[in-house]
């Protein structure tokens, strides 16, 4: 081989490193706006994420706060009596807060219609709250209750024919009726009574009775 087509294999040889060197150079570029990119939408999501958990501890507080004082505009029955009862009973609270009951409980969940008044004041027996709503409330009103009665387990929705309030809120011995489904005193009510201290037997089962 002369002189010549060695310098031009040295030429392409060198050429060709040259290539592979720039290759090598962009690749890298890429891979680190890549892991950059990986780095900062994690780093985002996880400030995210923190965001949301300290929001939610934040809320859960106030709400266990709230929830730990007075209530305005909850009343209170004292002295009321758990005999079991075949018999209708005339409960003077609308809807019962307590007092006789049926020997079976409604199962707690959420029903579009009238629920039987003394199956469901045994479900308060067990610690339950009953969210209860006059029939003609808005269908907004009602969508609202719904989320909040939401998944929570010992929590009743459901119509009352002849309510006065709009939404009354109702456990053991307890009850606060309020004219707006969107109040915030229902939420804190639930936080407060469910499984409460003023429950006859918590801890009883909230399933297994009848669904009405």
């Amino acid at each position: 081989m002369n002189k010549q087509n060695k310098q031009a294999n040295r030429d392409r040889q060198a050429r060709l490193q040259a290539i592979q060197a720039q290759q090598k150079t962009v690749e890298r570029r890429k891979n680190i706006a890549v892991y950059g990119t990986v780095l900062l939408l994690a780093a985002a999501i996880a400030a995210a994420v923190t965001f949301v958990i300290v929001d939610e501890i934040r809320q859960d507080a106030a709400l266990t706060a709230a929830a730990e004082a007075p209530i305005d505009g909850v009343q209170t029955f004292e002295d009321l009596s758990r005999n079991h009862t075949e018999t209708p009973v005339d409960y003077p609270q609308s809807p019962g807060a307590g007092g006789d009951h049926a020997p079976v409980w409604t199962n707690c969940g959420v029903y579009t219609e009238p629920i039987s008044e003394a199956r469901a004041v045994h479900t308060l027996e067990h610690g339950a709250a009953w969210i209860s709503y006059r029939a003609d409330l808005d269908p907004a009103g009602v969508e609202a209750l719904t989320e909040l009665a939401g998944e929570r387990s010992y929590v009743l929705l459901s119509p009352v024919e002849g309510q006065e309030s709009a939404v009354t809120a109702t456990a053991w011995g307890t009850q606060l009726a309020v004219e707006d489904a969107e109040d915030p005193r229902l939420e804190t009510f639930l936080a407060k009574y469910v499984q409460g201290p003023q429950t006859p037997e918590a801890g009883a089962p909230c399933t297994g009775g009848v669904d009405a």
